[in-house]
């Protein structure tokens, strides 16, 4: 006659198996056989717990296979005719895991989560994977086995049937079992108790997750974080090393400030492209290319706030520079000498001298295709900088060039004669913007709202639109010439800090209603063009302004220089300034405190004794304790910072003694200041 076995799983891990003995009849023929459905039970957490039983009403032998809490597979034999338990003890069988596994892993259902217990789960414990509990359990359940094997052997099965009758109790029995062990204990009992169950309640829920939920878990994580996440084990190294994981991570933080952490990262985009066109194709095969990104980006932002850099010299001109501009591979001067001197970035090198100016060289804007000169001498210059080659020469002001800036084919100037000239290459015309009454220092386009700004030795800002050639606003607040302004676009506008007292240096009227241009129509901005959020302005008043466009108000102002600031730069990250006291500093752009204070190159000795001769010759009453004593000051002094300008791992500065400086922070090694 044949037998059927059926296997029916509970949420603890437990496997009851039931066999029909002698039963070749149909089960429900006759009522003999019937499954009694009341005995599935509904746990009180959520899965059910199901047990089939037949009841048989000639025999009712049921055999029941369980994993016991000793980590072997138990099986045993209870008839209802005997209620002997040590009957039952006697009749038990132990198997160990080991031996049992091939059976066990035919028997067990699929992974499933609601259905097994962290645990008890077969589908952990047969990972490789689920070491914080399964082998702990293991190495637990030996020191048990070899504590309960000294103890007498009626005492060994004392023991042996509590934790059997444990294991078959269902989850309310459990508790009740528990609440009366614990109610029943003495502190060391109770302290050992909660140690234990310390240890046994950690769970690697990263490792047993699917790779897509602990790799979303672990992009929340900030980079040292993150990092130290793959010093867990080789599962947690190579989930916090997947690649989309740190796409997610350049992504938050390349570019802009992440407002978790409070890092941004430098782009270093065009750098990194020259670079690579430079390496072979083999070295290109990297792993993880988005870490290798982000760990490049970050190892130059921590030396940005830790003031981490290497100095670079770039020494030729014959006088003092007047402006630079550079990318990732050229450095261009403009000087007093009336050239402009053309450097390789990387040798430190001369490449090439543009001369053809009769004076010297105020302002500078290059592409990759032409460089733009302005010059004290009224002109503007277009030079193809690969040939040296002048292309076009642009007349029209009446008094020097102080300032150019370009965008495809217009270029718009801004000079001492007190105008704005907005130049247009193809239809060869050219407009001329009238309303500031000093030097005009400096001109600004915004390409995508079609705007220009302009800064004057008058103390204001002014907004125009150069698509009707109309100002558009006044900002007033510097009480000496400004000499600088850059439109910013900052994104997160909520987290800048701003002056409790802002309205203190506004462009408003005495009556509270503010200044704006002379053209009523022009009261408020269109919002639908995306004008820069904030300007950012130096000025001889040794301050540096930062204002809000849509309102026109100074929300914010930086002191620090004792004397005028004659150049700024800026990324979304800092803001560089340079100061005729020779001092260059790092402000934080969203805080606006001072992060690092540099000082530029001191004079040298040869300078200082013409400058020592020179007053010689003009007074002969000066003894020698007023001479020495002027050598001292001499020689204490630092150079005027004419012009700075910033990179994504480096920034310029050049001086009224003819040098440029290169502080670079990628490198990360300070070899100090002269």
């Amino acid at each position: 006659m044949g037998s059927t076995n059926l296997l029916s799983y509970d949420y603890d891990g437990k496997v009851i198996a039931v066999d029909y003995r002698n039963n070749s009849e149909n089960p429900n023929k006759d009522n003999k056989h019937q499954r009694d459905d009341k005995d599935d039970i509904l746990n009180e957490n959520g899965p059910i717990r199901k047990v089939s039983k037949v009841t048989d009403n000639n025999s009712n032998n049921i055999k029941q296979l369980e994993l016991s809490p000793e980590g072997n597979i138990i099986t045993s034999n209870n008839n209802n005719n005997n209620n002997n338990n040590n009957n039952d003890h006697q009749h038990a069988e132990q198997m160990t895991v080991l031996d049992h596994m091939h059976t066990h892993n035919k028997s067990l259902p699929a992974f499933n989560f609601t259905r097994f217990c962290y645990r008890h789960n077969p589908e952990i414990q047969n990972s490789p994977t689920h070491t914080a509990c399964y082998n702990q359990d293991l190495k637990k359940v030996k020191e048990i086995n070899y504590q309960i094997s000294k103890l007498p052997i009626q005492e060994q099965s004392e023991i042996h049937h509590i934790i059997s009758k444990f294991n078959k109790s269902n989850d309310k029995i459990r508790k009740l079992i528990f609440d009366g062990l614990l109610a029943s204990s003495c502190f060391p009992q109770l302290s050992y108790v909660s140690t234990q169950v310390q240890e046994m309640l950690k769970i690697d829920f990263i490792s047993i997750l699917p790779k897509e939920l602990s790799s979303k878990i672990l992009s929340y994580l900030d980079c040292q974080s993150l990092c130290n996440s793959m010093l867990v084990c080789h599962k947690w190294n190579d989930l916090a090393n997947n690649n989309r994981i740190w796409y997610h991570m350049c992504k938050q933080h390349i570019d802009r400030k992440c407002p978790n952490c409070g890092w941004g990262l430098p782009l270093l985009q065009m750098k990194n492209n020259f670079r690579n066109r430079q390496r072979k194709k083999e070295d290109q095969l990297i792993k993880n290319p988005w870490k290798v990104i982000y760990r490049d980006r970050f190892k130059v932002e921590k030396n940005w706030r830790r003031g981490n850099f290497t100095i670079k010299d770039f020494k030729g001109h014959l006088d003092g520079i007047l402006s630079l501009q550079h990318n990732y591979r050229l450095l261009f001067t403009g000087s007093y000498d009336s050239t402009v001197a053309i450097w390789d970035i990387h040798s430190g090198k001369l490449m090439r001298r543009l001369q053809g100016h009769s004076d010297g060289v105020k302002a500078l804007y290059f592409d990759d295709q032409k460089l733009i000169t302005g010059s004290l001498d009224k002109t503007i210059r277009v030079w193809n900088y690969v040939t040296g080659e002048c292309i076009s020469t642009y007349r029209g002001h009446t008094d020097s060039v102080m300032s150019i800036d370009s965008f495809k084919k217009i270029i718009v100037s801004g000079s001492a004669d007190k105008t704005v000239k907005v130049w247009h290459i193809e239809t060869r015309t050219c407009y001329t913007l009238r309303g500031h009454t000093e030097w005009v220092n400096c001109v600004r386009l915004h390409p995508n709202s079609f705007s220009c700004y302009s800064c004057s030795d008058d103390g204001t800002i002014r907004m125009w639109d150069i698509r009707t050639n109309s100002c558009l606003k006044v900002f007033r607040g510097h009480v000496g010439q400004v000499q600088k302004v850059l439109p910013l676009t900052i994104i997160d506008i909520e987290n800048l800090v701003t002056d409790k007292n802002s309205n203190a240096c506004t462009g408003h009227h005495t009556n509270g209603e503010p200044e704006i241009t002379e053209d009523p129509q022009n009261l408020e901005l269109d919002e639908n063009i995306p004008y820069p959020t904030h300007l950012l302005s130096c000025s001889l008043d040794n301050t540096i302004k930062l204002w809000n466009i849509k309102t026109g108000q100074c929300i914010r102002t930086h002191f620090g220089h004792v004397e005028g600031v004659w150049d700024i730069a800026a990324d979304n990250f800092r803001i560089i300034s340079g100061s005729h006291d020779g001092s260059i500093k790092i402000w934080d752009l969203q805080s606006g405190k001072c992060m690092h204070t540099f000082q530029g190159r001191r004079l040298e000795k040869d300078i200082i004794s013409n400058t020592t001769n020179n007053n010689n010759s003009s007074s002969n009453n000066n003894d020698n304790e007023e001479n020495s004593n002027n050598n001292e000051q001499l020689s204490n002094k630092v150079s005027p910072i004419t012009c700075v300008a910033i990179g994504d791992s480096e920034f310029f500065c050049g001086d009224e003694m003819g040098c440029c400086r290169m502080f670079n922070f990628e490198s990360g090694t300070d070899d100090g200041n002269d």
